[in-house]
């Protein structure tokens, strides 16, 4: 089973399949770095850096992984942008 990520548009075909974000801390970080990001990098690429970083994070407690997530998932977003 895929899951989409609704843009914050109106426009269905702006959904990214995006499998994985039944964990509460990376559609959190997802929605909201998408719109920190917009115009700067792709939904795409912001979708996989907050994956990317909730796996590096796996050994950390349950209760700070959202904001570590997305904490993490900013700072690589903004290295990667310069």
């Amino acid at each position: 089973m895929t899951l989409t990520v609704p843009s914050s548009s109106s426009d269905p075909s702006s959904e990214l399949p995006c499998p994985g974000l039944g964990d509460p801390a990376v559609a959190q970080a997802v929605d909201r770095l998408r719109g920190e990001f917009a115009g700067r990098v792709r939904p795409q690429l912001v979708v996989r850096v907050v994956r990317e970083s909730r796996r590096d994070l796996g050994g950390s407690p349950i209760g700070a992984m959202p904001e570590l997530v997305e904490r993490l998932a900013r700072y690589r977003l903004g290295t990667h942008i310069g």
